[in-house]
């Protein structure tokens, strides 16, 4: 008696049901329902989903199908898209595995076929109507069937007439010679004429149904592959449509969100935003924002013609606006091209920067090869492999900033603080252009470690940073340029890892002092989100607000960055600001996204009576001039995604340079290894580093115990002295201003009752070698101040006094 058949659907049925998805490390398995068709395995969380919402799909003609135990399977398509699956009972895992092989042979066979083919075929007609091409497909579907059918029975026929030859022949081995013989002779050859007649029989349909099915397989592609580019087609006008939509209906309403040029439908232009659908990326392993419809906290409409005049009438328009000279609005022509620009200065020769570095070797990671090698060890001594970084460190990309110093150079010749706050806005929008792809975590500065970036030739500008404390970790930055502006900041990272993201919240102000005007800027920067720690595809988002403020006129631009929400119908990595006087009054809208450019249009008038706001607040409605670009991000180097998305400028950081200190990012070998791409060297290299960090700051804290008052009344003195002299009454403290290494600005000093500078109070009892921990008057907070004799070493080339970090 034969087994029983597992019942196993036909190659073109669909085959559905349940099973256990692998999602992440802290949900583990969960229900999903699957279907498999045409060659295809998608998943839904529910039944009812199948109307609206696939959460993946995966071909099966270039999928691996891989089992792993009595229960559990894995399907891969080569890394991109792996699923790990998991059935309720063996029996169940073999039907859909038998499914899946038969799927995948068919899907396999369907695209060689597909690749095979040519224009040969005879095409559809151009009119050809859906009833007809069914019509078409039935009848060949019946023909194969009936072919189908012949096969089965002369399989039948040649498995009868086999056994009958086999008994016969069973039967001449025991006959005697004799009457009989020939007999039996005749028999034997009957059946063999027979057998021979029924093969040939199976051998002719088989030849036909194979002429057929090649026959129309060609055809049958071919209308696929039509009917698969009609829906693309009809997908994509339906987008449009959809945005058409929007936009009418928001135009209805009497506003837009952008202004007009900003309004480009090509989003998926921007990088790889996460997609719904994607293999990894489902809903519940994906951190998505609320979608807010009221994010946005004004609305901009086109203004009155009457004051789209030519420029000879903007002085007019002004002063009907109550306007004065001082604060007029932005001459566009200024901002649009600058004739004072470094371009058109006179060239001079320069050093000629170094444009590739080695491409980014492709190691693969083994998470249970670091972890295995963890166990025991302190949280603070386990080691990171480099495989996470990327080759720069924390102060070079603190430099980068510095990328777009053209929005300096053209602020500090503005005559207007508004014009100049424009520049400064787009200046600090433009230091997160180069953040989109570089997913990399840059080294951990030693203490002591510094970087230099001197541009003067080229740019004008020379740069300094210096990691000064590393418990907690801060670095200090300067820069100043020849063209009138200085730029210095300390920023510390405070960080949250929430399980599927990681958020990076830079602490610390930055200041901008322009020499001409001695307007002094500040802001701080947004946080930062790393998604998908765990599971999927990593990628960054910056959200928050900015606060841009002028602390000698008043003025005030204040910048939200709008986090990424899968539902939001706004144009990803938006920012909005408005520019406005001490008084409040609103000057300029800027708005753009912090990845590719920014854009300035000139307020006319502004009035409430805009869409409600979240808070059941009106809007304020500001009618505005045509955008115009304030700034647009430099595209990336050829190449760029085989050298960790480095900018131009990222490439040159770590390129070695004569006369720097030894202290110097450039000199650190950790670092030089992993660019060069040999990965386990860099990695022994930096677990050596680390320990001798280590050994030296337990060596300092030696020193310091000897150094300190026995007494235990002088050691809490000593103790809480920062907090004490930070805290003294203004009558007990006062300010006095230094003048800093050639043109700088007046920088501060705290000085308590005695004179004594303010102590650094840092647990890492280390001294800054070329800054020094001030407190700064416009904003009350300690900080870190360049206090000089870098430069002037380097001109020396007397570097004695630098620690040997390396």
């Amino acid at each position: 008696m034969s087994e029983p058949r597992m019942p196993i659907p036909a190659p073109e049925d669909t085959y559905k049901g349940w099973l256990f998805k692998w999602t992440n490390y802290i949900k583990g398995y969960q229900r999903r329902w699957f279907v498999l068709s045409n060659g295809l395995l998608s998943y839904y969380r529910t039944q009812a989903e199948m109307r609206h919402t696939c959460r993946g799909t995966i071909n099966l003609a270039t999928a691996n199908i891989a089992v792993e135990d009595s229960c559990n399977f894995v399907i891969s398509n080569g890394g991109t898209q792996t699923y790990h699956l998991k059935a309720s009972s063996e029996v169940e895992r073999q039907r859909w595995i038998t499914a899946l092989e038969l799927a995948k042979a068919k899907a396999s066979r369907m695209q060689l076929e597909s690749d095979d083919s040519g224009d040969d075929s005879t095409p559809h007609a151009a009119g050809q109507s859906t009833g007809s091409r069914n019509s078409e497909v039935q009848s060949t579907l019946r023909t194969l069937g009936s072919k189908v059918e012949d096969l089965s029975t002369c399989n039948d026929l040649i498995a009868k007439h086999g056994s009958a030859l086999q008994r016969s022949l069973s039967e001449l081995e025991g006959v005697q010679l004799g009457g009989e013989t020939s007999e039996k002779i005749r028999q034997v050859t009957e059946r063999a004429t027979l057998f021979r007649i029924t093969s040939n029989a199976m051998i002719n349909a088989c030849r036909d149904f194979m002429t057929l099915a090649q026959t129309h397989s060609k055809r049958w592609q071919k209308a696929l592959q039509s009917e698969r580019e009609q829906r693309v087609r009809l997908e994509e006008t339906l987008e449009q449509l959809a945005k058409q939509h929007n936009h009418l209906e928001r135009a209805f309403r009497g506003a837009t969100v952008l202004p007009s040029s900003q309004s480009n439908p090509a989003i998926d232009s921007k990088g790889p935003v996460p997609r719904k659908g994607d293999a990894s990326d489902e809903d519940e392993e994906n951190e998505f924002f609320d979608a807010c419809e009221d994010v946005q906290e004004f609305i901009t409409v086109p203004a009155d013609p009457k004051y789209h005049r030519s420029g000879s009438n903007v002085s007019g328009i002004s002063n009907e606006l109550g306007m004065d000279d001082g604060t007029t609005s932005l001459d566009e022509q200024s901002l649009a091209s600058n004739p004072e620009s470094p371009q058109s200065q006179e060239l001079v020769p320069v050093r000629k920067r170094r444009t590739r570095i080695p491409d980014k070797p492709n190691y693969s990671l083994n998470l249970w090869s670091i972890m295995k090698n963890c166990i025991g060890k302190e949280l603070s001594k386990i080691p990171m492999p480099v495989n996470f970084n990327e080759p720069l460190s924390m102060l070079q990309r603190l430099s980068e900033d510095l990328e777009y110093y053209e929005l300096l150079d053209r602020a500090a010749k503005c005559q207007s603080s508004l014009e100049q706050m424009c520049y400064v806005a787009a200046f600090t929008v433009s230091s997160y252009s180069t953040t989109v792809h570089r997913t990399g975590k840059p080294f951990n500065p030693l203490l002591g470690e510094t970087f230099e970036l001197d541009r003067v030739q080229e740019s004008g500008y020379r740069s300094l940073c210096e990691q000064v404390s590393h418990h907690p970790p801060a670095a200090a930055h300067h820069a100043i340029s020849e063209r009138g502006w200085t730029l210095r900041q300390e920023i510390a990272l405070a960080s949250k890892f929430r399980g599927k993201y990681l958020s990076i919240m830079p602490l610390g102000s930055i200041h901008c002092i322009f020499e001409k005007s001695t307007h002094h800027y500040t802001w701080k920067k947004v946080t930062t989100t790393v998604h998908n720690i765990i599971v999927g595809k990593l990628w960054i988002d910056q959200s928050g607000e900015i606060d841009v403020v002028n602390h000698k006129t008043g003025d005030r631009c204040h910048l939200k960055f709008a986090p990424y929400s899968y539902f939001s119908r706004d144009v990803a990595r938006k920012v909005t600001g408005v520019v406005t006087d001490k008084d409040g009054k609103a000057h300029y809208v800027l708005s753009g996204t912090w990845d590719e450019k920014m854009e300035y249009s000139r307020v006319m008038q502004s009035s409430r009576g805009g869409e409600n706001g979240a808070d059941g607040r009106q809007k304020t409605v500001y009618q505005t001039l045509k955008a115009k670009e304030l700034w647009k991000k430099t595209p990336l180097p050829e190449g760029a995604e085989n050298m960790y998305y480095f900018s131009t400028l990222a490439l040159t950081l770590n390129e070695l340079e004569e006369g720097v200190a030894p202290t110097d990012s450039r000199k650190r070998p950790d670092q030089r290894l992993m660019e060069q791409g040999r990965w386990e060297e860099a990695n022994t290299e930096k677990q050596r580093l680390e320990e001798k960090q280590r050994t030296v700051r337990r060596e300092r804290e030696r020193e310091a115990n000897r150094a300190a008052s026995p007494s235990e009344e002088g050691k809490e003195s000593a103790d809480g002295a920062e907090e004490v002299e930070i805290a003294s009454e203004p009558s007990e403290t006062t300010y006095k201003t230094e003048t800093l290494h050639g043109s700088h600005p007046p920088a501060y000093s705290m000085e308590g009752p005695y004179g004594a500078p303010v102590k650094s109070g840092h647990q890492d009892n280390y001294t800054p070698m070329w800054f020094e921990r001030l407190v700064d008057p416009m904003t009350g907070e300690p900080t870190h101040i360049y206090k000089g004799g870098y430069w002037e070493a380097k001109e020396q080339g007397n570097w004695d006094s630098c620690p040997d970090i390396f």
